[in-house]
This record gives C-alpha cells, sequence and structure tokens, in this order.
C-alpha cells in the first residue's frame, strides 16, 4: 500500500488523504507569504511616536534650557564685578527670549530646512509651516517634530549667550541685541545645517559632532575673540585687579551646567537608548576628569588648586567631551576630560598673547576645549558604541581625524569673519561699547538702571 494513500475504512467508500508532510508544506508557505506581506507593509508604514523617548527629549530640553538661565547666568555673573552682575544675567536672559523668538520664525527652517546646496536650509518650515505632532523621519522618527524643534532651539539659545563672557562689562545692551540676533541669523543657523542638516557639507564629510563641539563651542569661542578683539580692553585691564566679585555663585552655576549638560549631551542621542546612556556616562567622566585635570595643573605651577580652577576645568570637560559624547568610551572619555582641563588651562593664557580682554575666558574654554573635543573624537571614536559613527585613528581610521579638522578648520574661519564683519556692522548702526562715564559707573546702571545688591539703604 502507498504510504500516501490510507486503507479504506471500515463500511464506506475508499478515499485518497494527504499526508502531513505536505500539509505542513502548504502552511509554512502560506506562513511566509503573509510575514513577508507584513514586513513590506511595516517597511513602508510611516513613523510613529514612541512615548518614552518623546518623554525623556521633553527633559532633556528643560535641562539644556536651563544651562543658560540659570547655569550660565550665575556661571558668568559670578565672574565680574558687582557693578555688572545683572548686566550679565538680563544677557543671558534675553538670549533665552529672542533667539526662541528667532528660532520659530526662521532659525529653525534655516538650520534644519530642505538643504540649499549643502550650505542652508530651505523655507520649508518659515513659521513652524508643517512642524507638528507627527514625526519628522529625516531626524527623529519617534518624536514629534516640534519636540524635536524645541529641543535644537535650546542649543540656538546657550550659544550666543556663551559670546557673553568675550564682551563682559563694557558692551551697549542695544549693540548686545542686535548683534545676537544677526549671529544667530547668519551665523549659527547655517552652520547648524553645514554640520546637523540632512545634505548639510561638513555632514556630508563624515565629520561627527555628536552634540555642538562645532556648531555651539567653537563657533562662539572664536566670534569671542572676534568680539573681544573689536571692542577693546576694559577700562583699568592690567592695571587694576577685577576679581570675580562672588565665586559661589560661579561655582553654583557650574554645577548647574554640569547637570543640565546630561540633556545637551545624553539628550543628542535624541532617543532613550543605548547610545544616551553611553553620554550620559561619558558626560560626567569627561567633566570629573577635566576638573581633576586642571586642578592639578594648577597645583603643579602655581602651587594651590583653586575652586575657581575646578569649576573651570568641569566646564572645559563638558565642552571637551560633547562632539564625541555618543562616540567614545568612558575610558576614552577620561582620555580627553584629563587632557581638556589640561589643554584649556593653557589655553586661557592665549588672551595675554593676542592682546585680547576675554573677560571670562570664552575662547580658552569653549574656542580650545571645543576644537580639541571635535579632534579628540577623531582619535577616540568608535563604532562599537555608535554604529551610527565611525572608527577613529586609535581605532583603524586616521581618515576620521582628518575629515574633523576639516570641519574645524571650516567652522573657525567661517565664524571669526563672519561675527567680525558683524560687529563692524554693529558697530556702524548703534556703536557696540559703552561710554566711559557709564563703564565706571557700571553697566547695572547705566544701562538698566538697577543695582544687584543692597545693603541697608545704600547700594552697593
Amino acid at each position: 500500500m502507498s504510504d500516501a494513500i490510507a486503507a479504506p475504512p471500515r463500511g464506506g467508500a475508499s478515499r485518497k488523504t494527504i499526508h502531513p508532510a505536505l500539509i505542513a508544506a502548504a502552511i509554512g508557505t502560506t506562513l511566509l507569504t503573509l510575514a513577508g506581506a507584513a514586513w513590506a507593509q511595516d517597511a513602508t508604514a510611516p513613523p510613529t511616536i514612541d512615548k518614552g523617548d518623546t518623554a525623556w527629549m521633553m527633559v532633556a530640553t528643560a535641562l539644556v534650557m536651563s544651562m543658560t538661565a540659570p547655569g550660565l547666568a550665575l556661571f558668568y555673573g559670578g565672574l565680574v564685578r558687582a557693578k555688572n552682575m545683572l548686566s550679565v544675567l538680563m544677557q543671558c536672559m534675553v538670549c533665552l527670549a529672542v533667539i526662541s523668538i528667532q528660532w520659530i520664525l526662521f532659525g529653525y527652517t534655516l538650520a534644519f530646512g530642505a538643504t540649499q546646496n549643502g550650505f542652508i536650509g530651505g523655507l520649508d518650515f518659515l513659521g513652524l509651516s508643517g512642524v507638528g505632532a507627527t514625526p519628522n523621519a529625516d531626524y527623529a522618527a519617534t518624536l514629534p517634530h516640534l519636540t524635536f524643534m524645541m529641543y535644537q532651539g535650546t542649543f540656538a539659545v546657550i550659544t550666543p549667550a556663551l559670546i557673553v563672557g568675550a564682551f563682559a562689562e563694557r558692551m551697549k545692551f542695544s549693540a548686545f541685541l542686535l548683534f545676537t540676533t544677526l549671529w544667530a541669523i547668519l551665523i549659527y543657523d547655517p552652520l547648524a545645517h553645514w554640520v546637523w542638516g540632512v545634505g548639510g557639507w561638513i555632514r556630508g564629510l563624515g565629520a561627527l559632532d555628536f552634540a555642538g563641539g562645532t556648531v555651539v563651542h567653537i563657533s562662539s569661542g572664536i566670534s569671542a575673540l572676534a568680539a573681544a578683539l573689536l571692542i577693546g580692553k576694559r577700562i583699568g585691564h592690567g592695571h587694576e585687579p577685577m576679581p570675580p566679585h562672588n565665586l559661589p555663585f560661579t561655582v553654583a552655576g557650574a554645577a548647574l551646567l554640569w547637570f543640565g549638560w546630561f540633556g545637551f549631551n545624553a539628550g543628542s542621542a535624541l532617543a532613550a537608548d543605548g547610545v544616551a546612556a553611553n553620554a550620559f556616562v561619558t558626560t560626567n567622566t569627561g567633566a570629573a576628569a577635566a576638573t581633576l585635570g586642571w586642578i592639578f595643573i594648577e597645583w603643579i605651577t602655581r602651587g594651590k588648586p583653586t575652586v575657581l580652577g575646578a569649576a573651570s576645568g568641569a566646564v572645559a570637560g563638558l565642552v571637551s567631551i560633547t562632539p564625541g559624547a555618543g562616540f567614545v568610551t568612558p575610558m576614552g572619555a577620561i582620555a580627553i576630560g584629563f587632557l581638556g582641563g589640561i589643554i584649556c588651562f593653557y589655553g586661557i593664557q592665549l588672551k595675554e598673547h593676542l592682546g585680547a580682554d576675554d573677560a571670562l575666558d570664552v575662547v580658552g574654554v569653549h574656542g580650545v576645549g571645543g576644537t580639541w573635543g571635535a579632534l579628540a573624537t577623531g582619535i577616540f571614536a568608535t563604532k562599537a558604541v555608535n554604529a551610527a559613527g565611525a572608527d577613529g585613528l586609535l581605532y583603524g581610521n586616521p581618515g576620521q581625524l582628518v575629515t574633523q579638522a576639516i570641519g574645524v578648520g571650516a567652522t573657525l574661519v567661517y565664524c571669526f569673519i563672519g561675527a567680525f564683519i558683524l560687529l563692524k556692522v554693529t558697530d556702524v548702526l548703534v556703536g557696540l561699547r559703552a561710554t566711559d562715564e557709564d563703564e565706571f559707573a557700571g553697566l547695572d546702571l547705566s544701562q538698566h538702571s538697577e543695582r544687584a545688591y543692597m545693603l541697608g539703604s545704600v547700594a552697593e
């Protein structure tokens, strides 16, 4: 009897039955067909919002916003003389206000709109047209487009605020307002597109900037140098002491910056995932290592470690690790941070050689630290941390260091020349600098008719 034909049942006519193997084959074919159809449907399905990613990114956005005010405001405010404390707080607060509006009106579209030959975004998102609750698959497929926009806006806010430290205690408020607005439109927005925008030419080269080494820190640092050179030195600079008036404020500001920087770096993963976790760890590690590097070299060269050195070292480490936070290992972060603390310690001495009164060491910390961090990313990056990144010099790819250097060089040249031109334009239109009388009185009184401190009935 054939295996495929069973014996006829008793009491009935004979009939054929199908072998179980044939049934299994048919079922398997059907399942494969259905699976293929489901895969095809999934591949073409629109991006969907992930609630976990969205919740994390809204928290990260708030963390980055807190870096400008109160973090940077207190850090800078404590470093100036008492008569200029409010002017620095005002400048940081107004950056938050002005750039928030500028970003919605046209800043975001210039940075992240459809590329125009790799140099600037188009007007797709003018006035946030088309930016709503659904995701933008080009940038963040699991987030509402509005969340991504707002997160990127906090970066646009803090970057011009960093430049404040270079011209502190002597720029007119009207000049600050005009320069900051022009700088955001003509420097920050195009640069953000170059580095982060789809089709941006630096991004196209393969340069890595996880959270703003070039876009935020090099751009602000080199623009600060242009400002310090053009506006000139403070009255009495080099002849009379100008110590920080409130170091506790500066340390509190540094601590708030450290805290907010977790949103700055880990948030740049744009998801609550393993890359974000790595960036969270490397951010803390880089800051800690740089704090130690700075105070150790200060101890060796000047005899004692200082609290200002510790605060400055922490910020230097945060700056240095920013471009590589999502691309390097924690051990790499120790090297980048420790060396960053030492490099920035010596970097702040550049102003003496350049003859610039960089009042709050923006060039030495952000310009030098950002440059070191961007180049160090080309050394320590590894695809083992982030498959979307690249291997650096230590992992067999020296070309990545060259690519990083190109990005750094382009940023330095564009931002220095651009900032210098915009400062000149501002000077022609409203004048850059406060009068000697206003500077002697302090910008708090001369620009805002207020004092930071009142002791009894006597203003101080």
